[in-house]
């Protein structure tokens, strides 16, 4: 099933996010979570490329999987170092799967890359373009705080307006934690014409270490009160358990509430903290 069919609904909606195994690394551990997870009824699941393209060829096994357990699968496809050939037949790979949806993404070039040579894709609007007649429905990230690459929000979103304008059907945000943040940048968003469903992405943090790394990578944003979760709870891993489920999903309810229909969490391949926030939320998803 196509996710805009899905997001056409209108229903409160929630997706999970799971990356495959590593090069040479076994599958069984990831194929056991995504059987856990798919127990949960999400609405999709989404597959991760891998770095610098790293495991890309489990990719397209693992969202395979994902819907033999009976859930839609959204791959993730990155260009930057990929061909117009290398392309085609990842595509061809995905097709022959059942695979209907796509996240298109730049992704990150190895490390002590060059510049991409000529003819490869250098952003991600490239593989929109090229994807759009494929008839595939196409996804695209997008960031509540800006890409940390762009220094000017507005430039932010003229890019994503144009990876929109190329095909996308819609889009999902880098995580945040503070829905504020995200409500500013929504209405950003429709003041600039980009009118496709955004789906919110939400991080459960449940141990201490995962914050530092997240801020490392993505400049994130943290509120005084969830520092003062990480600063109370981060060095007693149940606790960190117990306070990171309560505050995603004391996110996501308000997302809910505030008229926002559709939530990515990261699961970082651990059913057990989606199965605690599905559980909490239950009764809200049944409405």
């Amino acid at each position: 099933m196509k996710i805009k069919d899905i997001l056409a609904g209108g229903r409160p909606s929630v997706s999970f996010e799971v990356f495959p195994p590593k090069k040479d690394a076994p599958f069984a551990p990831v194929k056991d979570a995504v059987e856990r997870l798919a127990r949960q009824r999400p609405s999709f699941m989404s597959v991760t490329y891998g770095a610098a393209g790293g495991a890309k060829a489990n990719t397209t096994d693992i969202a395979s999987f994902v819907q033999q357990c009976g859930v839609p699968a959204l791959a993730h496809l990155t260009c930057l170092t990929a061909t117009r050939d290398s392309l085609a037949d990842e595509i061809t790979a995905l097709r022959a799967a059942g695979i209907e949806n796509i996240l298109c993404l730049r992704g990150d070039a190895p490390k002590n890359a060059a510049e991409p040579p000529p003819g490869f894709f250098a952003h991600a609007v490239d593989l929109v373009r090229a994807l759009r007649p494929s008839q595939f429905c196409l996804g695209g990230a997008c960031y509540p705080e800006c890409h940390p690459e762009c220094a000017h929000m507005e430039d932010d979103i003229r890019h994503l307006r144009e990876k929109v304008d190329a095909g996308l059907d819609f889009v999902t945000t880098q995580m945040f934690f503070d829905n504020n943040i995200f409500y500013r940048y929504l209405a950003k968003l429709r003041d600039n014409g980009v009118t496709v469903p955004v789906i919110a992405g939400i991080m459960p943090v449940t141990n201490g270490r995962q914050i530092s790394r997240i801020c490392a990578l993505s400049g994130t944003y943290l509120p005084s009160r969830f520092k003062a979760i990480v600063d109370r709870f981060g060095g007693h891993p149940e606790a960190m358990m117990d306070a990171g489920v309560a505050y995603a999903t004391e996110q996501i309810i308000d997302l809910f509430a505030n008229g926002v229909n559709a939530v990515h969490i990261y699961t970082m391949n651990k059913p057990e903290v989606a199965e605690r926030i599905m559980a909490n939320i239950r009764g809200i998803l049944a409405q």
